[in-house]
């Protein structure tokens, strides 16, 4: 099969009328201040709010319809996180110490929420959150929430609607499903390998086998994991037991941002184009119990579309939403061609 052409960005440095760049206006008429790489505001179209009403559903108390349509109110508070002042980079394009800054503001909204009564509080120090505009202060939840999810969509083929470099969070005064789910397994591997943490091991084992590794440094290892459903899904592990952003040194924040560079400037390199991904961070609960944040182990999950090409990906579809995924290339495979799509980032060639 032919490779199309390689992609070039047409997107100016500053757009005059993206929401998200330096100056301009949002959406509620708070203007940006002219920052230069992160910046942290209350979204303006958030999905989960602090002061909205609980839901219950008018069920009458032992009718079917209580016991089988059950729901729980969730309250909380969203975020958006600018990654950089220009409109037309990506973290593929940024370099290690320009992506540091987004990794200690994620540090920073994580411990200005984290629970008084955690064990990762002691770890708090005073955070320096830019200026994010009035009555919009992510230092000072009204309540105490439960999780802070993290995460980054990039591309319209995963929902972004704003080419701007940026990220969101979510806090909640729920703990998600999907990091539930895990949790709940961490916390059994730990009970029955005598309180051996089930991810550390796991690093463990792809650093001896070697063949599904993309990228490691000395603290962090990206792999295309045994269980794999995406094609060139990455999991980012510390190779430590690390619970939280809060666990790290200013060292390996940097080693994250190596790796974070590393993986996102070889997605784009694999197909000559700007790869779509959900991007996403799983560590500890904001607020859980002493068990509960000790089973945390801090990682980062990329979830990306593209199969063959820039425009051909992958749709779970049919027996893989009836019955389970399947998969269209090994991880093995899917680890060599990242592994083999290193070195500069493909536009920088382009004239």
């Amino acid at each position: 099969m032919a490779q199309e052409a390689p992609s070039k960005s047409t997107l100016p440095d500053y757009d005059a009328d993206c929401y998200l760049c330096p100056g301009n206006k949002r959406a509620q008429g708070d203007a940006n201040p002219q920052y230069e790489n992160t910046y942290v505001f209350v979204n303006d179209y958030s999905a989960v709010k602090e002061t909205q009403a609980d839901y219950y559903p008018d069920h009458e108390a032992g009718s079917l319809a209580a016991r089988l349509l059950q729901t729980e109110p969730v309250k909380g508070k969203c975020f958006v996180i600018t990654f950089s002042r220009s409109h037309n980079t990506t973290l593929a394009d940024l370099t290690t110490a320009q992506i540091l800054p987004i990794i200690q503001t994620w540090t920073d909204i994580y411990a200005s929420h984290v629970s008084p009564s955690s064990p990762l509080a002691k770890l708090v120090e005073p955070t320096a959150i830019a200026p994010h505009g009035p009555g919009a202060d992510p230092t000072s939840p009204a309540t105490q929430l439960r999780y802070m999810q993290i995460f980054e969509n990039k591309g319209a083929a995963m929902g972004c609607s704003n080419p701007h470099p940026h990220g969101q969070v979510w806090t909640t005064t729920s703990l998600p499903e999907e990091p539930a789910v895990e949790l709940a397994k961490l916390r059994e591997y730990r009970k029955h390998q005598g309180g051996k943490h089930m991810l550390e091991d796991y690093s463990s084992l792809e650093s001896v086998q070697g063949e599904r590794i993309v990228f490691e440094n000395g603290t962090f290892l990206a792999v295309c994991p045994w269980w794999a459903t995406w094609p060139f899904e990455v999991l980012v592990v510390s190779k430590l037991h690390k619970r939280a952003l809060l666990d790290f040194t200013d060292e390996e924040k940097m080693a994250l941002a190596q790796t974070l560079s590393e993986i996102t400037r070889r997605y784009d390199n694999l197909f000559e184009t700007q790869f779509p991904y959900s991007m996403g961070l799983h560590q500890a609960p904001l607020e859980g119990t002493p068990e509960e944040i000790e089973a945390s182990h801090f990682h980062i999950h990329f979830y990306p579309p593209l199969l063959r090409s820039a425009t051909v990906r992958k749709f779970l579809v049919g027996y893989e939403m009836l019955g389970e995924p399947q998969r269209d290339i090994t991880p093995e495979q899917a680890a060599k061609r990242l592994r083999d799509c290193g070195g500069e980032l493909y536009r920088q060639k382009l004239s």
